[in-house]
């Protein structure tokens, strides 16, 4: 290999590894039509070069938590027996799959440090007719009453960057279609945590089924610091005075 073949090389590689982006849009997930991922055990899946926690209690033998998948078009049927529908019944921009998360504090792990600059949220048929209409456990929503998302972003060190929060619910103005939240603000991070404020609250906690719906996540891997780029270089020019020896 010349000299400038193993400088544009290198160059090009060095670019490729800073400029890698993303879009996790659930849709790579196979799924019978109505219907969403659901194994009944602790487990993971992947979207957009990412894995997603799934989680399941054990202790009982129900009740799953953090992420999963889903393609159901149910909007109508309220109850937590139709929870992984989006009240959108489709994903965004008339995607088939998109992501439901359930509980507080559900989180995304991303393998190394990135960006994200937006998702598309929306709520969940079971919390949008929660809010609309209430139940037996939740009230129904008036004026001065509200339901947001704060999703805050963590460094390597578990560290806040910043939180962005969306309502799900201000009063009687209740999302039901998709909408694009900007991250950017959170910055460089490593991982995303999802929480929820509501102002039906009891004593165990929120009244309010917490579930969002996202779709969309757009992401970009963080360019290699300083450090990484002058042991590249320092290794480019160790190989240029081999090949003029």
């Amino acid at each position: 290999m010349t000299i400038k073949k193993l400088i544009t090389f290198t160059t090009s590689a060095i670019a490729l590894s800073s400029i890698h982006a993303a879009t996790i849009t659930f849709e790579e997930n196979l799924l019978p039509s109505n219907s969403f991922f659901d194994p009944q055990e602790n487990t993971s899946f992947s979207s957009g070069g990412v894995n997603f926690q799934h989680t399941w209690n054990d202790e009982f033998n129900c009740c799953w938590g953090n992420f999963t998948f889903s393609n159901s078009s149910d909007t109508t049927t309220n109850g937590f027996q139709n929870d992984r529908s989006a009240i959108t019944g489709v994903g965004a921009a008339g995607s088939s799959n998109y992501g439901v998360s359930f509980g507080d504090n559900a989180f995304i792990n991303f393998d190394a440090t990135v960006t994200v600059s937006s998702v598309d949220i929306t709520n969940t048929t079971f919390s949008f007719l929660t809010i609309l209409n209430g139940n037996a456990f939740a009230t129904q929503f008036g004026p001065e009453d509200f339901f947001r998302l704060t999703i805050t972003g963590k460094d390597e060190n578990n560290s806040d960057t910043g939180s962005v929060i969306f309502s799900l619910a201000e009063g009687t103005n209740i999302v039901d279609q998709w909408e694009t939240v900007s991250l950017s603000s959170l910055g460089a991070v490593n991982s995303l945590v999802f929480s929820y404020d509501s102002s039906d609250v009891g004593g165990f906690g929120i009244n309010t089924p917490t579930y969002f719906a996202i779709d969309n996540i757009e992401y970009q891997a963080v360019p290699l610091p300083a450090a990484a780029w002058l042991f590249l270089s320092g290794l480019v020019c160790l190989r240029i005075l081999r090949l003029r020896d």
